[in-house]
Formats: C-alpha cells, structure tokens, sequence
C-alpha cells in the first residue's frame, strides 16, 4: 500500500524521511514504493519557442538548453559516480537496501523550460520556481490526472533555465547508491511516487567572499561556485579589493594590479573575472563586483600614493583604520574623482552584460584619518559629511551613467545620513536594528547580521600583542566576534526578525553569509564554510518558518544537513562534520 506523507509531517513525528533533501522544498508528497534508475537514463529537452527578442536581454532558447544540458551532464556524474551509500543514517547492522529489481526503472528525465530567459533581471523578477514529479515502479504519478506522463519517467517543469537547474539539484539528491552485488553502479530512489512544488523564500540569497586579504587560486573560486549553486544560492558577492591587496586587473590603470597584487600571479586578469562570470551564470549564480571605498584602500597607496590619506601609520595604525594598513581615499579632493571615473569606466562595461549590480562599500570609513587629509583636516562628522557626501555623489552618478544598480554597506546611509540614490541597496551587517532603519527609510536591504551569518568568527585573534598592557588586555586572544557562530545558530537567524510592517519585510530582497579571510585561504576553505553556510542557504530558500508557520527544529534539519555534508564530500568538497556518527545511527540518542 502506497503511503502518502510530507516531510514536514514526518519530521513533526520524529520519523526518518526518506526523501532528504537540503534546503527543504517547499511542498513534498512521498509514497514508500522504491524505484531505480537506469545507467543509460536520457534527457529530453523541452524549450520556449518564442526568441523573446522583443524583450530586453533575451536568451536565446539554444543557449538555456546549452545550459541547462550541461547541468545535466554534471547531474548525471553526481547520480552515478559521486552518489553515498548512506549507511550512517541507520543502525549498526541493518541491511537498508531495496531488493534490486529493474522493473518500471526511470529510463528518461523531461525538462520543460516554459519561457524565455533574460539576462540581467532585476533582483525581484527573478523566477527560479520548478515542479518536479517521479513515478513508482509501477509508473504511478502523484498528479496522475495528468494522461501525457509515461512510467519510467521523471518531469522537471520550470519557468527559466534557473529554476530547471534547481529541479536538477533537486533530483541529483532523490537517489542513493546501492552496493549489493546484485545492484552494482544503481542508484535508487527509496520514497516513489514523489511530488515537489518548490520555490525560493528570498530573491538575493548569497555568500560574500573577501579575496583580498588572502589570495584564491580560480580553482577554488569555481569550486565556491559549484557548492553555491547545489545549494541553491543565486549570488556571489566578489569583494575584489581592499587596504591588503588589489589583486583586480584594470587594463586602464595597469599599476593597480601590478603594484597592489600581493606577488607574481596573483592577480585576476580581465579574462580571469570573464570566466568565472561565465562560470558562474551557467550555474545559476550572479557575481556581484565589490571595490570598497572610500576606506579600506589602502592598497592603491601602492600605485597611487598621492590619491590616499593616513597610509599605514605605524604604530598607531588603530587610531585611522580597523585593522592595517590604514589608509583611506581623500575627500574634497579632484585627482580622486578623476580615479574613480577612469576606474569605472574601465571596469562597469566588461560586468554589465553579467549582472546590474555593482558594490561601492562604504563601511568603516574612520574620522581621525581625515585628520591627516589637507581637504578635510578635520575629525569631526560634520565637517567630514559634507565632502563625503560629494564623493557619494560623484560615485553614484558615475553607476547611473554606467547603468549600474548601487550597492552599500549600512554606514553610509545610518552612521552618515547621506542622500543616496533610491534605488541604492542597503547591505547590512550590524543588527537587526539596522534592517530595521534601512527599510524605514525606503531602502531595499540585503541582511546578514555579523552574529549570525559571519564565518570567520571564532578563529581568535590573527593580530600579534606587545608584551604587558596590550597581551594582558586582549588575552585569551578572542576575536570581536566570537565565538564560533555554529550552524544551528546560523539556522536560527531570520533576516526578517524584528520587523514591523509588511511593507519593510518586503523590501528585504534576502541576505549573506560572509567569508572574510583574515585567517581563511583556499586550503580552509571548505570546512571553514561548508556545511554551515548551508544552514544559511536553507533560510533564504526554504525560510525561517514552514508552511504551518513554525520556526524549523534543529532535530528537523540534522540529519538532512548531515546527509548533505555526505554528498558534498563525494563531490569533492572538504566539508565539515555535522555531529558524531553515533547519533546518526541512533535517532534521538542525542539531544539535550
């Protein structure tokens, strides 16, 4: 007898779903019939007709195929030959594998994209929904109502090329391998039929990746990107310069790069950033370019020392910046503007076929360097506002003649109260509060509290201390934001906590986790974010609440999380262990 349940309900009752998928769909319906699926399985390919070339930034069709075909591809390896066996999701001894029967196999995959995708859509048109519909052996749909469905079939129905991608992701996940000699290289799927009706909660869901203080190889950048996308993330903040480095090659401003680059091949070429543009697009997600300023430059001290004030004062670097060297951009000052102009017009038009977004930071700038800087000479807010108002302006007037979308860290608008374009976003880190103050002033907001979504904490300090007052004080050596912020307490932020009005929740477009790396490179990488970013991934996708209105347990996403962190580890990924294995094989042995 087929059983019908959600996995909602099943992890409500404590049960083990067999369907476990990371981040949760939306809707799911399971049966309790096991299928498998064949090693020569095919692809159909259902495009739009229409060109859409009447629309702004059509795809052409052939392209979304060429997309969606490689996905498959990839998915294909993930089924077959990067599959687990998930034997540490049952007790010691148990023989948990389905008898191998090649009956009503899945032997076809439909992908249907039903409209045309277009490039560069604005963050709250995104479209990334899908349907995904599997039969039992005997070829029993959930929505049998719908006569075109064949046995031995899997339906994937999506509006765009993203969300077919997403349905893919999906399924990659459906299916387990088998290591019975009988059922050698098979794959099965233990909970048939199955009906997912899936969306994403928030528009922008992202990571945020500082390759400035520390140096990532591409390789390590693309594999980001790969684990990104198979959990449904859909942007890569690029926070491409900082004080450290500027590892960003701008062909007009060649000495940048040349001189601001940590050493020899360290730097991103033109062609770099292209690739990994492209890389990323055909895999669902948008890099988003960040060059902080005016504070965090002092890395183009190295090509252009006249441009900044307060470059590395030793030892005092702590009175003029966060963290050293110091150094920021002058205010008041021509020769800047000039910079930030040829910049742009050099950088904006390679990434605007990408992406509408651009990040101009803004967070940390410091009054007492702008002591040192003869436009400003002063430390005082008020006399520091107006000038940095007018560098505000210039910046964001140069986006608007690029057709760029401005992006900015809280500061700007909170700390400063400067008059930003409307249509500016708000990136938020600080607090609730901040959300809060952005979105009473109109302002879109992309959250991620620092004591929730930042995976740097908890490293301890990465600088040195003098011996006697300054080792006494700073011992035993915590860093501003310890402790570790575990996943479990990533899984319990909301970025809509504290919110008010529906009209404030709405302008939240989603949030970012936060790689810094400080004490982070690409050798830690891995396990420095996986899988805890995933627990941020499945807020933005899934939300905070389920569709009853409660908060996620902690027991609901264990073992999916632990699952996951399996299948992550055969792709290749360092990923971190969720719990000790025991209480895998023991469900409920360890809670608190």
């Amino acid at each position: 007898m087929r059983i019908l349940r959600t996995v909602t309900t099943l992890w409500m009752l404590g049960a083990v779903a067999a369907v476990s998928i990371w981040p949760i769909p939306e809707s799911v319906e399971e049966g309790d019939g096991v299928v498998w699926m064949q090693r020569d399985v095919i692809l159909e390919l259902n495009l739009p007709k229409n060109s859409g070339s009447n629309e702004p930034d059509y795809v052409n069709p052939s392209v979304s195929g060429s997309k969606i075909e490689a996905a498959w591809k990839r998915n294909k390896v993930f089924l077959f030959k990067q599959n687990i066996v998930p034997w540490k999701f049952h007790p010691k001894g148990t023989d948990f594998e389905p008898k191998f029967s090649p009956s009503g196999a899945i032997k076809k995959v439909v992908v249907t994209q039903r409209k045309t995708d277009r490039s560069r859509v604005p963050v709250e048109e995104l479209n990334e929904e899908y349907t995904l519909s599997m039969p039992d052996a005997s070829g029993k749909f959930f929505d049998s109502n719908d006569n075109k469905q064949e046995p031995g079939t899997i339906y994937i129905d999506a509006e765009t090329s993203n969300g077919a991608l997403h349905g893919l992701t999906t399924l990659s996940q459906l299916f387990y391998r088998a290591e019975k000699p009988e059922a050698f290289e098979n794959i099965y799927s233990p909970s048939t039929p199955v009906l997912i009706k899936d969306k994403p909660k928030f528009k922008h869901r992202g990571l945020n990746l500082d390759v400035a203080r520390q140096w990532y190889p591409l390789k390590d950048i693309k594999r980001l990107i790969d684990t990104l996308s198979w959990n449904k993330f859909n942007r890569l903040h690029f926070h491409a310069t900082d004080s450290q480095s500027w590892p960003l090659e701008i062909p007009s401003l060649p000495d940048l790069a040349n001189k601001g680059k940590y050493g020899p091949h360290m730097s991103y070429t033109p062609e770099d950033l292209q690739n990994l543009l492209t890389y990323a697009s055909k895999r669902g997600i948008e890099i988003i370019v960040e060059i902080d300023m005016p504070g965090h430059t002092a890395s183009i001290a190295d090509a252009y020392p006249d441009l900044i004030t307060g470059r590395n004062m030793q030892p005092d670097w702590d009175t003029y910046a966060a963290q050293p060297p110091s150094g920021s951009l002058k205010l008041n000052n021509p020769s800047v503007e000039t910079f930030v102009t040829q910049l742009f017009s050099d950088l904006l038009p390679r990434l605007h076929h990408h992406s509408r977004y651009f990040h101009h930071g803004g967070d940390e700038v410091n009054r007492n360097v702008y002591l040192l800087d003869p436009g400003v000479n002063s430390n005082s807010t008020d006399t520091i506002r107006p000038h940095l108002q007018r560098f505000m302006t210039h910046l964001q007037s140069q986006l608007t003649t690029h057709s760029a979308i401005p992006i900015t860290w809280e500061e700007i608008l909170l700390d400063w109260n400067l008059t930003l374009a409307r249509n500016t976003i708000i990136q938020t880190w600080q607090s609730d509060s901040a959300v809060s103050a952005a979105t009473s002033k109109g302002h879109r907001v992309i959250a991620g509290n620092y004591n929730y979504w930042y995976l740097d904490c908890g490293h301890g300090q990465w600088l040195d201390f003098r011996p006697g007052e300054s080792y006494d004080k700073y011992y035993p050596f915590a860093d501003y934001c310890s402790p570790r912020k575990s996943w479990k307490l990533m899984y319990a932020y909301d970025p809509l906590q504290g919110l008010e009005t529906e009209e404030q929740k709405r302008l939240v477009l989603g949030g970012e986790a936060h790689v810094w790396s400080e004490q982070i490179d690409g050798a830690s990488l891995d396990a420095v974010v996986w899988p805890r970013a995933g627990a941020a991934g499945e807020v933005l996708w899934s939300g905070r609440k389920d569709a009853e209105g409660r908060n996620r347990t902690l027991e609901a996403a264990s073992e999916r999380l632990g699952v996951w962190r399996e299948r992550l580890l055969e792709r290749g990924v360092g990923a971190a262990p969720v719990m000790q294995l025991w209480c895998y094989m023991n469900k409920g042995g360890c809670q608190l």
